[in-house]
């Protein structure tokens, strides 16, 4: 298999889990000092990791969640952050200049800021109150401290054996979805590397995958122009212009939407003729429970991806770390 490295894969996801006793600790002390919301904030690929956040939080607790657009922050503003919400952030560089004003903006009002910023020394890290250190896994560090929240208000009773079983079996189980899905993420490479256009449709955690995949991999990355739609959203515009040979790919998790990304499937046969649908329900996660499975789902649809991209990037030969214009000059 072309970039994949299965011994970096398995360190890097128990890596992930292995700070979840320092994730745990930082939980118990935020709920200690209390608090009456949870806002995750980002942008670009942090924001469509803080919308899977906010829809998993959503199905399984009351608690008020927000996923915040940084930017948006900025120019407007939200009366719903104060001095008793819980601000969450992720970075790589710890210096992304949207995230950096807003997150002294939430300070000045006297919030707390968890930061999961790879980098030492940077802006974001020193205005986290508590920053943790560990780099990619971003979805995987932003549930298990939800999780840790929802389950210290009472909200998530399966923490303990949900745990247990990701930290035995999700990073072999991840492991080995990606090897499975090698050679179907050639024939879509091969099928899809000169799309002009490619919608990607999905729902629940899966629609910040869609997200995400659509603007941070196939635009940014590669250089591909698509767009992303929930499927709730779907039959209210984006049918219209899809016909026999318009490229579309369905995401698919099994978490609650599900349904929603159901009726689009059931959709698509009808009208047209070049659809992929990836499912996680495919993939069989040895060792996961299958009541646990919609909450990694989009974890097991990532490890896709990652098939996609590796030969896309050969086939198309455009590595996916050249940028044109991203932090290439100032904007």
């Amino acid at each position: 298999m072309i970039k994949f490295d299965e011994q970096k894969q398995l360190d890097s996801t128990a890596g992930a889990l292995a700070i979840r006793k320092e994730i745990e600790r930082i939980a118990e002390d935020v709920t200690g000092r209390g608090y009456s919301n949870l806002c995750y904030l980002g942008i670009g690929g942090t924001y469509a990791s803080a919308l899977q956040a906010q829809s998993h939080v959503q199905e399984n607790s009351g608690m008020e969640i927000i996923a915040q657009n940084a930017a948006l922050y900025n120019t407007t503003g939200n009366r719903r952050i104060g001095e008793n919400t819980v601000v969450v952030l992720s970075s790589v560089t710890g210096t992304t200049q949207e995230v950096v004003e807003a997150v002294e903006k939430v300070k000045a009002l006297g919030a707390v800021v968890i930061g999961f910023v790879d980098k030492a020394d940077t802006p974001l890290e020193k205005l986290s109150d508590y920053s943790i250190r560990y780099p990619q896994n971003e979805q995987l560090k932003f549930f298990m401290l939800a999780d840790r929240l929802m389950y210290l208000a009472g909200d998530y009773p399966q923490y303990e054996k949900q745990y247990a079983e990701y930290d035995r079996y999700l990073p072999q189980a991840l492991v080995d979805t990606e090897k499975a899905a090698d050679e179907f993420g050639k024939r879509f490479a091969e099928k899809h590397c000169e799309d002009a256009m490619h919608y990607f449709v999905g729902a629940g955690n899966q629609y910040g995958s869609t997200y995400s995949y659509a603007m941070c991999y196939w635009e940014e990355q590669h250089w591909l122009r698509s767009k992303s739609i929930h499927a709730a959203e779907f039959f209210h515009g984006t049918l219209e212009i899809v016909d026999k040979n318009t490229p579309v790919t369905l995401f698919m998790g099994e978490d609650s939407q599900r349904p929603l990304a159901e009726r689009v499937k059931n959709f698509l046969p009808r009208v047209c003729g070049n659809y992929t649908v990836i499912d996680s329900a495919e993939y069989p996660l040895v060792g996961i429970s299958p009541e646990f499975r919609g909450d990694i789902s989009h974890l097991v649809t990532h490890a896709v991806t990652q098939r996609i991209d590796a030969h896309m990037e050969q086939i198309n030969r455009h590595p996916m770390e050249i940028r044109r214009y991203y932090r290439q000059f100032p904007y």
